[in-house]
C-alpha cells in the first residue's frame, strides 16, 4: 500500500504516482487523521490536469483529495471535542494518503452503525447541496426543482430538502427513477419533453431550482421558477452568467461543511439517510478511478480505500 498517491506535473491520470512523504503534523486548530478511505471527485482530476491552473494553482507534487473517513492520530493546539482515537468523517487536503491533515471544523464524529466507505463519499457533496439550499433560501411548504437528483449532490440536496419540509421534484434518468423517489422526491425523466413533464408535476411553476447536472436546463429553471432569483447551478459557471442565475463556487467563506455533516447525522439518526452505493478502488489504482470518473462509468460514488 502507498503512503501517498501525487502528481509533481500537471496531466492525464498516468501522472499520478506512489510517493513516500513526512508524516505532517497537525498546526493549530488541525487533526491528523489515518486514512481509511478517500472520496474521489471531480475536482480531483480537473486539478490534475491543469484545467483550474490558472484559478487554483497548486504547490506541486501535489496530493489530491478532498474528504475521507479515518480515525484521530495527533490533534494540534486548540483543538476541542475530538479525542485520540475516535473515528471522524469530514473534509480534509491530501486524502489519497494514509495521513492527512484536516481543520478540525470540518470533522464529525463517525457513528459505530455508520460505515467507513458510504460515509467518506458523503462530505463534499452534502457541503455543495446544504450550501446551495442556504443560498436559495430554501424553506419548508416550497417546492424545489433539482435537476441531477440521483446523483451524490443532487441526492444530498433532495434530502435536505425533504428534510425541511419541502416538495422536490427531481429529474434523473429512466433507470434512476427508483433512486430518486426513495429520496423523497417526485421523479422526472430527464431529456426531450421534460419541459412538459415539469410542467405538469408542478402547473404552478416552483419556488426554486438547483442545477446539479450542467445539462442546459437553466433557462427552463429560470421560467418555471418566474425569474432568476431562486436558481442555482453548482456546476456550469459559463451558463449561469448567460442566464443571469447564481453559482455557487464554494468559496471558504461559503463553506458550510459543519452544518451539513450535521444534518447528515440528523438524517442517520433518524434512519432515513439514503447513502450512495459506492465503488471502490484500492488507493493504488487511483489513476485507473480518475480514469473510471472522467469517462462518468462509476455507477456510483467513487471511493479509494487506503488503511
Amino acid at each position: 500500500m502507498p503512503e501517498a498517491i501525487a502528481f509533481a506535473e500537471y496531466g492525464p491520470p498516468e501522472v499520478l504516482e506512489a510517493v513516500s512523504l513526512p508524516r505532517p503534523e497537525p498546526g493549530p486548530g488541525q487533526v491528523l487523521v489515518a486514512v481509511r478511505a478517500a472520496g474521489v471527485n471531480p475536482l480531483d482530476w480537473k486539478l490534475r490536469g491543469g484545467a483550474m491552473a490558472a484559478v487554483m494553482p497548486l504547490a506541486l507534487p501535489h496530493v489530491p483529495g478532498l474528504e475521507l473517513a479515518g480515525t484521530v492520530d495527533a490533534l494540534g493546539e486548540g483543538v476541542e471535542g475530538l479525542a485520540v482515537g475516535e473515528e471522524v468523517f469530514g473534509k480534509a487536503r491530501g486524502a489519497y494518503a494514509a495521513y492527512a491533515l484536516a481543520e478540525a471544523d470540518r470533522l464529525v464524529r463517525r457513528p459505530e452503525d455508520l460505515d467507513p466507505v458510504p460515509a467518506a463519499g458523503l462530505p463534499v457533496a452534502a457541503e455543495a447541496a446544504y450550501r446551495a439550499l442556504e443560498q436559495l433560501r430554501l424553506t419548508g411548504g416550497e417546492t424545489l426543482l433539482v435537476h441531477g437528483a440521483a446523483g451524490a449532490v443532487g441526492s444530498m440536496a433532495a434530502q435536505f430538502a425533504r428534510a425541511r419540509g419541502a416538495r422536490v421534484l427531481g429529474t434523473a434518468s429512466a433507470q434512476a427513477q427508483d433512486r430518486v423517489r426513495e429520496l423523497g422526491a417526485e421523479a422526472v425523466v430527464y431529456g426531450e419533453g421534460v419541459a412538459e413533464r415539469l410542467r405538469a408535476a408542478a402547473p404552478e411553476g416552483v419556488d426554486a431550482a438547483l442545477d446539479t447536472s450542467g445539462a442546459d436546463v437553466l433557462g427552463l429553471s429560470a421560467a418555471l421558477a418566474g425569474g432568476t432569483g431562486r436558481v442555482l447551478s453548482l456546476v456550469d459557471p459559463v451558463a449561469a452568467e448567460r442566464h443571469g442565475v447564481r453559482f455557487s463556487a464554494g468559496t471558504p467563506g461559503e463553506d458550510r461543511t459543519a452544518a451539513a455533516l450535521e444534518q447528515v447525522l440528523v438524517l442517520h439518526r433518524a434512519g432515513t439517510l439514503a447513502l450512495p452505493v459506492p465503488a471502490t478502488l484500492p488507493l493504488a489504482e487511483a489513476a485507473e478511478a480518475h480514469r473510471w470518473g472522467e469517462r462518468g462509468g462509476s455507477g456510483g460514488k467513487l471511493l479509494l480505500l487506503v488503511g
